[in-house]
């Protein structure tokens, strides 16, 4: 096992120590991988849901298509993510899941979730963890698309997705890539593709952001954080506290 390849290790020690058992439990959710090319469909909303997959690279979204034809991208997944944790008590999907980029994903069924459960007090607790801020993240979506302004949101999503990033990689920097359209953007924000790129463009006269194509530069996090109104609570919070006092 090589835990410094292994994104889920990487995600899961976020939240607490891992024993070497523990890393052996969840490489074994990054067996069988398949390479999934950018575009391509996970699963269907309404499709059976009777495995959870984790992303061990690239990038993914959950979305759900209006009667209008308007699409709403509602999670945006990252390597080291656990993808259909939502809908582990529902016997079908309820959004569809695609691929931003070309990737590698793992699928596992229920049962082995089961079996972790049994296990490891531990990593039950992180995957609690994990699903109340999956939790978070939808309500601090939801609060962005519906009472902040373009700028306020794009602001905060970056910023959002940088700390997001860091989690797995440390030597991240000021700049990391961002594999999504305008189109996808627009549709994660509740913007129009012209509003997102007009936007973009006055957060970069004012030194905030710096987009060339998939590449973005945050040359102040601070001030990037203060223009989006981000407060990182529901992102670096963690179940140390609570494992040390059961210990």
């Amino acid at each position: 096992m090589d835990e410094d390849k292994s994104c889920i290790i990487r995600h899961f020690s976020h939240y607490c120590s891992l024993t070497e058992e523990e890393k052996q439990l969840l490489d074994s959710l990054e067996q069988s991988p398949t390479s999934i090319k950018a575009g391509a469909l996970l699963w269907e909303a309404g499709a059976s849901a009777n495995e959870f997959c984790t992303i061990r690279s690239g990038w993914a979204f959950s979305f759900r298509h209006l009667e209008n034809g308007d699409r709403q991208i509602l999670e945006v997944f990252l390597p080291g993510d656990i993808i259909g944790l939502r809908e582990f008590a529902f016997s079908q999907r309820l959004d569809s899941v695609r691929m931003i980029s070309d990737g590698v994903v793992c699928h596992f069924p229920h049962r082995r979730m089961l079996e972790i459960f049994r296990q490891s007090l531990t990593l039950t607790s992180v995957l609690f963890a994990i699903s109340s801020r999956q939790q978070a993240l939808l309500t601090e979506r939801l609060v962005n698309i519906a009472r902040r302004t373009a700028r306020q949101k794009m602001a905060h999503f970056l910023h959002e997705m940088y700390l997001r990033l860091r989690q797995t990689n440390r030597d991240i920097g000021g700049q990391f890539r961002l594999p999504l359209s305008q189109e996808q953007l627009a549709d994660i924000l509740g913007l129009s593709p012209v509003h997102v790129s007009r936007t973009f463009s006055a957060l970069s006269e004012e030194g905030l952001v710096f987009r060339d194509r998939h590449h973005v530069t945050i040359p102040d996090l601070d001030a990037l954080a203060t223009e989006g109104e981000f407060d990182d609570c529901y992102l670096t919070d963690s179940v140390r506290p609570l494992l040390e006092q059961s210990a």
